[in-house]
């Protein structure tokens, strides 16, 4: 048969498909989201989320010191903390004595190199469980933005690389920037959320940190999963404000989004390739439903043939160990 163009002919041997392979995927691409917890030598598994464990600052340690060792040097981290330390105004998250902030501490003091991204909303240290202060039934955007604030500057002093906002208030970035300006901290870039989802994907997470809201959801601050062009306002907004990435989450139902900001944007667009999206694969391979080695790699490999230079997953130290 007369066929001029054979696609197959570049695929006939490893060798030839490594050579003509597109997208590749490095260790250098993936941040370890972290979840701590209170207590010495202390370790709890998320039962929704198999081989991602709380874990107390000393063994946090011990962990990061086992990914920086397999070349993962970025980290995300998160506060896993009990009712009583939570209030109306989240006043824990910028106590400098507090979990968090002395956890951020030691990961610098004995990582000097590594990349700390921290989290900046309130659900983790709010007793409504929401990401902003809330009046009567409503979340209040414009004095949430002086939490924000207080919060980002208060993990720019103990040692963070990277800020997270995952509030999705309008106007925190450009907030957050002015005040890590202010405070001398020009370095400390901001991972914004831009275009962060309200999505039946993150309920894992939320059993890890125990920080689902008291009542009522989140979509009157999380996009509608029906929209799309509404990423590129939100997009535009967090890029004058000072972005130094634009996030989409979570990444898997949303790759047509993770596209295009890449087309749109010239920052680095990063996905966070969320707990539920970690738990349907990991729950369909212990069920020898698939191979979730490749199903993990393949997700990941999607993830940033869309687009996306960096991505926050919990299969990072996997990863490594393959790669």
């Amino acid at each position: 048969m007369l066929i001029n163009r054979r696609p197959r002919r570049n695929r006939q041997s490893a060798a030839i498909r490594d050579m003509v392979q597109e997208t590749h995927l490095s260790v250098s691409d993936l941040i370890l989201p972290l979840f701590v917890m209170e207590g010495q030598n202390a370790r709890s598994e998320v039962a929704s989320m198999p081989g991602i464990h709380r874990l107390s600052t000393d063994l946090l340690l011990d962990e990061i010191q086992e990914c920086m060792d397999l070349g993962v040097r970025a980290f995300d981290l998160f506060p896993n903390l009990p009712e009583s330390k939570k209030d109306k105004y989240a006043t824990e998250s910028y106590n400098p004595d507090g979990l968090y902030l002395q956890t951020v501490r030691a990961v610098r003091d004995r990582f000097p190199d590594a990349v700390i991204m921290t989290d900046v909303a309130m659900d983790p240290y709010s007793s409504d469980g929401h990401d902003g202060i809330v009046e009567n039934g409503k979340i209040l955007n414009d004095p949430t933005l002086e939490v924000l604030g207080k919060m980002a500057l208060a993990q720019a002093q103990a040692g963070a690389s990277i800020v997270g906002p995952s509030d999705m208030m309008d106007g925190r970035v450009g907030y957050i920037r002015q005040v890590l300006d202010e405070g001398g901290f020009h370095d400390v870039a901001i991972m914004a959320y831009t275009a962060k989802y309200a999505s039946a994907f993150y309920g894992p997470f939320r059993d890890a940190l125990d920080s689902a809201p008291k009542f009522g959801d989140k979509k009157t601050y999380q996009m509608n999963p029906a929209n799309s062009r509404e990423a590129l306002i939100e997009a535009q907004l967090d890029f004058a404000e000072g972005a130094d990435f634009l996030m989409v989450k979570p990444a898997l139902a949303y790759l047509d989004i993770i596209k295009l900001l890449n087309d749109n944007y010239d920052l680095p667009i990063a996905a966070y390739n969320v707990s539920g999206e970690y738990a349907m694969i990991k729950a369909a391979a212990q069920n020898g439903w698939l191979d979730g080695e490749r199903a993990m790699l393949e997700a990941l490999m999607s993830i940033k043939r869309a687009g996306a230079k960096v991505i926050l997953t919990y299969f990072a130290k996997e990863v490594a160990n393959i790669l």
